[in-house]
């Protein structure tokens, strides 16, 4: 990617309009939650980056169209939207298996794959700029991800045998990765249900405080109504005991992460798959965003695909995600679409903190570029879904396997894409604090 060189100002200009049009009408609505959202993106570059898949979009819609490795199926597949290197972490799937693996959907569309990997890509660059290794460095560590990348998708496409391409698991997984794994199988659903309820009068319910409020009944009445709606979009194995679905308490909240500033959304209590109150269910509605990706995706057949931005949320989860949450499904409230899943206990991100090692690195690189693999091979005819009527493994390594250079093509459009876009994210980051900082953003 070739950075156009804009002085300041103009950038200034250029990121206000971006953040207008993805932030406007949320920030007009709760400007608190945007305060604490941008203080958050001041922080560093990568928190900046994090926040910003609106201005990634924008910048890479402003690129010639197309591009090598991408045809009429490698242009339109499931992609997440949002793949940066802190957006992975480890869940437990519906045959009760804690996996590491992408976490956090909600960027999830139909697009270029390359989109995700470029995303990554500049997100290496950035971790590896805020370690303080070279430039030469940070290019091996994203050769290391391509290569890994591409090594997992051919052995996808060529019907390797599900045992020589395992998932991360507690068997499979090493350092970082499994250190998280093992994090998550220290947790407990009691643990979870400790921090946010307490008994009373024999029963569970919602503790005060903690950044929970008390609804009055006519909005009780309106979550309780779209729970209503969500029961019916969950499959049919979800729905064995029907008790799992009685509702013991209802509260509201208020999104204020990087991700979710101003989205409403509400938190209800059921009594899960036995009455034992250890066994408990907190599930979550929230208002589920306008993907930043579908912006600068303009085929109309994939845009009517999607009821409403839960749905699409959740149908591109089940489609990236190999077994998803048996919790998850979508609803309407207030004329919007709403995201439910469950509240997992057994969620835990992975910690860049203490990964500075560099060959300890290029290990964790190597592994999210297979689980990046695995991800979109995931999404495929194999999915139950129409909007992508063929086998993404199989598009991805036969665009890949065109490449005149034996593979060296590929890496090195990631790695010039990774050192320019990275450069762009630092000046832009330095940018958004001078705006912040001197109350130029409308609205704060």
């Amino acid at each position: 990617m070739s950075v156009p060189q804009l002085n300041d100002e103009h950038r200034g200009e250029e990121i206000l309009a971006v953040f207008d049009t993805a932030f406007g009408e949320l920030l007009a609505a709760d400007p608190a939650a945007f305060r604490v959202k941008f203080r958050k993106m001041a922080a560093s570059a990568f928190a900046f980056y994090r926040g910003t898949a609106c201005l990634f979009y924008h910048d890479l819609d402003a690129e010639k169209r197309g591009g090598p490795y991408l045809d009429e199926r490698t242009s339109r597949v499931w992609i997440h939207g949002d793949l940066h290197a802190e957006n992975f972490g480890t869940y437990l799937d519906a045959n009760g298996r804690l996996i590491f693996n992408v976490n956090d959907f909600d960027e999830a569309y139909v697009g270029p794959f390359t989109w995700d990997l470029k995303r990554f890509a500049a997100s290496v660059a950035l971790i590896g700029y805020a370690k303080a290794l070279g430039d030469e460095q940070i290019t091996e560590l994203v050769e290391v991800y391509a290569g890994a990348y591409r090594e997992r998708i051919h052995a996808l496409a060529t019907g390797a045998k599900s045992d020589e391409v395992p998932p991360f698991t507690l068997d499979t997984a090493q350092g970082p990765l499994l250190d998280a794994l093992r994090d998550a199988r220290s947790l407990t659903r009691f643990g979870l249900l400790e921090s946010m309820t307490e008994i009373r009068d024999f029963e569970r319910r919602f503790a005060p405080g903690g950044g929970s409020i008390e609804l009055d009944a006519a909005t009780r009445y309106k979550v309780l109504a779209a729970f209503d709606g969500y029961l019916e979009t969950l499959p049919e194995a979800s729905l064995s005991r029907p008790d799992s679905y009685r509702v013991k308490d209802v509260v509201g909240r208020r999104g204020i992460g990087i991700g979710s500033a101003g989205l409403p959304s509400y938190n209800i209590l059921l009594e899960g798959h036995t009455d034992a109150l250890e066994n408990d269910v907190v599930i979550y509605i929230k208002q589920a965003q306008t993907p930043a990706v579908s912006r600068h995706i303009t085929d109309p057949a994939i845009r009517d695909y999607f009821q409403h931005e839960g749905h699409r949320t959740v149908i591109s989860q089940r489609a990236l995600q190999q077994h998803a949450d048996p919790w998850l499904g979508w609803t309407e409230l207030g004329g919007a679409g709403q995201l439910v899943a469950e509240i997992s206990p057994y969620a835990v991100d992975l910690d860049w903190g203490d990964i500075d090692d560099p060959e300890e690195i290029a290990a964790v690189v190597a592994d999210l570029g297979r689980a990046t693999a695995t991800m979109h091979a995931a999404a495929d005819d194999t999915s139950g879904e129409s909007l992508v009527p063929f086998s993404t493994e199989r598009a991805i390594d036969a665009a890949l396997a065109a490449d005149s250079d034996d593979g060296a093509g590929f890496a090195g459009l990631l790695v010039d894409f990774a050192h320019s876009y990275g450069a762009r994210a630092r000046a832009d980051h330095q940018t958004f604090v001078d705006l912040f900082r001197n109350g130029r953003i409308p609205g704060l």
